[in-house]
């Protein structure tokens, strides 16, 4: 306020002083006097200097008044770009995110950060996730490694599908609906499509508990074809073959079956070779034949007592005299089917106390042979004197002589259980174990192949052939099979 004071009062000094003229000693000079003005009658000095102040004082709020407008209005227009920015980047179909920071919160870092590429994102399009920022270009699906955009086109059959961008979260990786459909929600391995969810919206299949094949629930009623050796249901972009009474057989299973009774006697020696190895020769030699379903239901309604039999009756030990039809020579296959199976008739007549063994036609060896291995154990029973035994007692003792030669094919050096298959030797002076009865060993296939058989041998849920396997083998592994054997034949029953 002095500075302002002092220029007003300089002004009028430098008023009076550009009137007044200048003299100098030793010139002439013509002077010329302003002609008299009527002076205005000034105020007193006190009142000129409570007017400056006044002034002064004015001036410096207006002054003030104008900064802290410019301010505001700087404030307003930061707000009002940062508006115009926000409505830039806002997405009206933001993925969902319960997570994401607030924009309250992104704005107090100061930048953004990309979570992909890890550079800063500047003006533009971004997007919010996992409680980072992304560049639309660095927002990728974890599976197929395409970003994950606003609009996504999926191709259908005949047309093109828009979709609203939708991702789901595994964790913390992004996927696209679609890939994580594709990834993690399971498909039937028989109709090939989504296992549908039920009608609470949980996703319900079964499985087989040995391969481990999904399938949809209703596969189990619409009469989908199942191998009737290793019991998986046929897919929809495969053939099984139909052996003609109402078995289908896959094509694993079939590249190993025995069609014919003379296919089979080979395998039927080496067999009689195996129990006569564990010290247990079959004094008689019994008949074997392949034979076809009907046929052996027939023979087992023939039968006037007999062992228990199963709901899918495999073989069977036969004591009565019956006429059988056989099969004579291998069908051939095509398209599917088999053709021109050539069977005849055979007389069967009792000669000692077991007629004949049947085995249905078309199984794989290794079946074939574990069905042929529990037979001859009946007739071996029968031929050594045991009497009246409970189906627990004999189907279970069958069932581990089936066990044990099964092992012996499929593990030749050791035994998966250790001291049950050497048992009997270790109470006897022989050794025994024949090697694989299949020339140059068996194939990975048929390895898996002779392991469910065993798996389902273990896991039968029969009172006779489950619950009297687990018991018997449970003796023969402690006692060994010729005190158990001998145990049998004194009490009926199994050592404990």
């Amino acid at each position: 306020m002095k500075w302002l004071c002092a220029f007003l009062k300089g002004t009028k000094d430098g008023e009076a002083n550009r009137r007044r003229p200048r003299v100098t000693a030793g010139e002439e000079t013509t002077l010329w006097e302003e002609p008299v003005r009527p002076k205005k009658e000034e105020p007193p000095r006190h009142n000129n200097e409570e007017m400056d102040h006044a002034l002064a004082l004015a001036l410096a709020d207006d002054a003030k008044n104008t900064k802290e407008r410019n301010h505001d209005k700087g404030e307003n227009d930061e707000e009002l770009a940062r508006a115009i920015q926000d409505s830039l980047n806002m997405n009206p179909y933001q993925p969902y995110n319960p997570c994401a920071p607030s924009q309250t919160q992104a704005r107090s870092r100061g930048y953004r950060v990309c979570g992909g590429c890890k550079h800063e994102i500047g003006h533009g399009h971004y997007l919010s996730c996992m409680g980072m920022y992304w560049h639309p270009q660095c927002f990728r699906c974890s599976s197929c490694r395409h970003p994950i955009r606003e609009t996504e086109v999926f191709s259908g059959s005949d047309s093109l599908l828009y979709s609203v961008s939708q991702f789901t979260l595994l964790g913390t990786d992004p996927y696209h609906k679609l890939c994580y459909k594709e990834l993690h929600h399971p498909k039937c391995d028989v109709c090939l499509q989504f296992i549908p969810t039920n009608r609470t919206g949980l996703i319900e299949y079964r499985a087989h508990p040995f391969w481990g094949q999904k399938y949809c629930p209703l596969h189990e009623h619409d009469r989908t074809p199942r191998c009737c050796s290793c019991e998986k249901m046929e897919p929809r972009n495969t053939k099984y073959m139909s052996l003609g009474d109402g078995r289908s057989l896959c094509m694993e299973c079939l590249d190993s079956a025995i069609m014919d009774t003379g296919e089979c006697q080979p395998l039927y020696h080496s067999i009689r070779d195996y129990y006569e190895g564990m010290n247990m020769k079959l004094d008689q030699q019994i008949p074997m034949l392949l034979v076809e379903r009907q046929a052996l239901n027939e023979a087992m309604e023939g039968e006037s007592k007999g062992p228990h039999h199963m709901p899918e009756t495999r073989g069977l030990c036969l004591s009565e005299e019956q006429t059988v039809t056989s099969i004579l020579r291998r069908p051939r296959i095509g398209a599917n089917r088999l053709l021109d199976m050539k069977t005849q008739p055979q007389k069967l007549t009792r000669r000692c106390e077991v007629t004949a063994i049947l085995v249905l036609f078309g199984l794989p060896r290794l079946l074939t042979g574990s069905i042929l291995a529990h037979e001859l154990m009946h007739g071996w029973l029968r031929l050594k004197g045991y009497r009246n035994l409970k189906a627990e007692i004999e189907e279970g003792i069958c069932q581990v002589m089936s066990y044990l030669w099964l092992e012996s094919e499929i593990l030749p050096s050791t035994s998966r259980y250790g001291q049950a298959s050497t048992s009997y030797a270790s109470s006897s002076s022989s050794s025994y174990r024949p090697p694989p009865s299949k020339k140059g060993g068996i194939s990975h296939t048929e390895k898996k192949l002779g392991e469910f058989f065993l798996h389902q041998i273990a896991n039968d849920t029969s009172s006779a052939y489950g619950d009297g396997f687990r018991a018997a083998y449970a003796a023969v592994n402690k006692y060994g099979l010729r005190q158990s054997l001998n145990h049998i034949r004194l009490t009926g029953g199994f050592p404990v």
